[in-house]
């Protein structure tokens, strides 16, 4: 099995100057999706739930299916990773699923929606820090707001990282990596103008943290998706997302883990709308299922060259959660 700790792909990134793909999972075809593309391109790969995506698969369901894609695919290291966390609770279910990595989102407090103050952020994160450690499971935080609500998550506003409070955060807290603020946004609207990234708090950021920095709400909504979804019967002028351009750029800067989920809705969508448009007799769900699984696996390879994550997936030998429960008790 190549069940990794997401401190040691992250690592792996941040040392050869590539980025990782962090991509959001619903289902099965999903799933299988992002898997086809990781073993297509040889690439270390993030597969990650949200809470609600959880909760809607009743849990054990999910779990069980990132888990098979671990089994399947000894040969590409793999990272479980719970995205936007928003308590010990909800970690501690997750690593009782067996995921590997976890994200404790305290810059909002647990409705998922208001900013907290810095001092409830520190709190909570050691928390997660404290117990996920233990158990050699690696730890994201947040610092700073993104713009947009995505699955139920995010204040709406942005709120740029400040650096020094950054470093004083991570000293503070011990985590492994961490997801700052530079003008991205969750959902499919991202900018209403020019997409303007803060590629300069993000210099100064990596100037003073050693750890592997996250960049969120980082879809690209390609304009031909949005294209084809709309060209059979979807709804979505004005949607934009941060160029890819933007992206590598970020990646040259020191970001290391890429947060995808809107995209890869997208090209599912956009696949299952044209199969009901073109071929209205269909109602097998694999009839639709199947080319929206394929849309996303090119998307996915896609990224994954883009990223230049391609061709890392044999790069190191993975480490186990035992490996890392001596590494962190060593500190």
């Amino acid at each position: 099995m190549a069940l990794v700790p997401g401190k040691q792909i992250l690592e792996e990134a941040k040392k050869s100057g590539y980025g990782v793909g962090a991509y959001n999972v619903n289902n099965m075809e999903q799933i299988q999706a992002i898997m086809a593309a990781a073993k297509e391109t040889k690439s270390p790969v993030i597969i990650q739930a949200s809470r609600g995506a959880l909760k809607y698969s009743n849990f054990t369901y999910l779990g069980y299916l990132m888990k098979a894609a671990v089994i399947e695919n000894p040969e590409i290291p793999v990272a479980m990773h719970l995205d936007h966390g928003n308590s010990l609770e909800s970690v501690i279910k997750a690593i009782d699923l067996g995921f590997s990595s976890v994200m404790i989102d305290g810059s909002l407090m647990e409705d998922g929606k208001t900013a907290s103050t810095y001092e409830y952020n520190v709190k909570v994160t050691r928390s997660v820090v404290e117990y996920s450690h233990a158990r050699g499971v690696s730890v994201e935080a947040e610092i700073g707001t993104l713009g947009g609500i995505e699955d139920g998550v995010g204040s709406g506003k942005i709120h740029l990282t400040d650096p020094q409070e950054a470093k004083k955060f991570v000293d503070e807290t011990g985590v492994d990596s961490l997801a700052i603020a530079i003008g991205t946004s969750h959902g499919a609207y991202k900018f209403k103008g020019a997409a303007n990234l803060a590629f300069d708090v993000l210099k100064e950021i990596r100037s003073l943290i050693s750890i592997p920095i996250v960049l969120h709400g980082a879809s690209s909504v390609p304009k031909e998706l949005i294209e084809e979804v709309n060209k059979y019967g979807g709804k979505m002028p004005g949607a934009t997302g941060v160029p890819m351009e933007s992206l590598q750029e970020a990646i040259t800067l020191g970001v290391s883990k890429i947060n995808v989920d809107t995209d890869g809705r997208l090209a599912i969508t956009a696949a299952i709308r044209k199969v009901f448009t073109e071929t209205p007799e269909k109602f097998d769900p694999r009839d639709y299922l199947g080319p929206a699984r394929m849309a996303l696996t090119n998307l996915i390879i896609s990224k994954m060259k883009a990223f230049k994550t391609a061709g890392h997936a044999g790069d190191y030998t993975p480490k186990t959660l035992d490996d890392m429960k001596k590494g962190y008790a060593l500190k």
